[in-house]
């Protein structure tokens, strides 16, 4: 049997947070990827993805070195 899962892509600019909600989501069967804030578009839009989280503390969105997508 051969079951899809559906994909969600976490994007981490430095939350602490960011493994808790891929637990969550892992938890409801969804397959779950972590991925730095530095990662190349290419690299991310090869991944099949349903939907996106941006994780991040108010401090992150305005660091400027971690924001380089």
């Amino acid at each position: 049997m051969n079951m899809q899962h559906e994909k969600v892509l976490i994007l981490d600019f430095g939350s602490q947070y960011s493994r808790l909600i891929a637990r969550r989501f892992r938890e409801l069967n969804t397959y779950c990827e972590i991925v730095s804030s530095t990662s190349k578009l290419n690299e991310i839009s090869s991944i099949d993805i349903k939907g996106v989280v941006l994780s991040g503390g108010p401090s992150s969105i305005y660091d400027t070195k971690r924001a380089r997508i």
